[in-house]
């Protein structure tokens, strides 16, 4: 017997492959089968042969295919729920017998701006404890992921069975470099229509939402450049490109070295941040002592 057909006998004969239920599990959890083969370093084609010998073993039908779309059936959806929570029992069940690291979630710019200078001071305190970085920013799944803790804001819907903590409001106002403050005399908020904007297509609303919160709707505020990302924004705005609507997280430091100047100070947004952590770790020494330094990091960094 060749290893691949190893590879797809089941543990007992009478349960279809576990590479057909891993396959099938997959695809319903990302909807495509695309993304699940991505997942499972495997191909489309191989995907698509595993979920077919499932429905054939099971004799029922588990997906309704279109040509744009994959829809689970009744029995898909049924058994998709199942086998999501008993794949995810197996991966807690190995974190209880071998823990492994310690993973935080975050965006970049989150790593970049703000996490990671402060990490050696969180290394100082805590010599015993390694933080391994997973760059995100939207939905996650736990234990596939192999995510102990992320950073989130409340635009994004939390795993479920996640404890969350709050984290406070996220804090939000214009900035940019000294030089380019005085050039342009950006003195009032009105200022700011003749100035050039900046803009990330991470936070498409930035400016509409500081207008709202800050009692200025009636300005025309229109960016001229977009940038991917947050940390790529505070960039050209430190290189005097022009003012960027940030998160004041995002930019204390700059702030603190005077790199940047926020001519307006900073309101509450829209958006609060929370910390999730995964449910079978909550009990962790180390994702304790993370979750109570990253509680009193975010709430000594309010602006004043």
């Amino acid at each position: 017997m060749n290893q691949s057909r190893r590879e797809e006998v089941s543990l007992n004969p009478s349960l279809p492959s576990l590479n057909a239920l891993r396959a099938f599990e997959a695809t319903a959890r990302h909807a495509s089968m695309t993304r699940a083969a991505r997942e499972l370093h495997v191909t489309h084609g191989a995907v698509s042969r595993q979920i077919k010998s499932l429905e054939l073993s099971l004799g029922v039908t588990l997906l309704a295919r279109t040509s744009r779309s994959l829809e689970l059936t009744i029995e898909g959806s049924r058994l998709a729920e199942g086998l999501g929570a008993a794949f995810g029992l197996i991966h807690a069940t190995i974190n209880h017998v071998k823990p492994g690291p310690l993973i935080l979630s975050c965006s970049s710019s989150v790593a970049m701006c703000w996490l990671i200078p402060r990490m050696p001071a969180f290394y100082r305190d805590n010599p015993g404890i390694e933080i391994k970085l997973d760059m995100n920013h939207d939905r996650i799944d736990f234990s596939r992921n192999n995510v102990g803790v992320a950073i989130r804001n409340s635009t994004v819907e939390p795993p479920r069975h996640a404890l969350i903590r709050d984290l406070g409001v996220e804090w939000i106002g214009p900035v940019c470099a000294p030089d380019f403050a005085a050039m342009h005399g950006i003195a009032r908020p009105a200022d700011l229509e003749q100035a050039s904007l900046l803009a990330t297509e991470t936070r498409i609303r930035a400016w509409a939402d500081w207008c709202d919160a800050s009692g200025q709707p009636a300005l025309d505020l229109r960016p001229q450049h977009s940038f991917e990302h947050f940390y790529l924004m505070i960039q050209a705005a430190a290189s005097g490109l022009g003012v960027a609507m940030i998160p004041h997280m995002l930019a204390i430091d700059d702030l603190q070295s005077r790199r940047l100047v926020a001519p307006f100070g900073f309101v509450p947004g829209p958006r609060r941040l929370f910390l999730w952590i995964a449910p079978h770790l909550g009990e962790r020494r180390d994702i304790r002592t993370l979750e109570a330094w990253l509680t009193r990091e975010m709430l000594d960094h309010v602006p004043a």
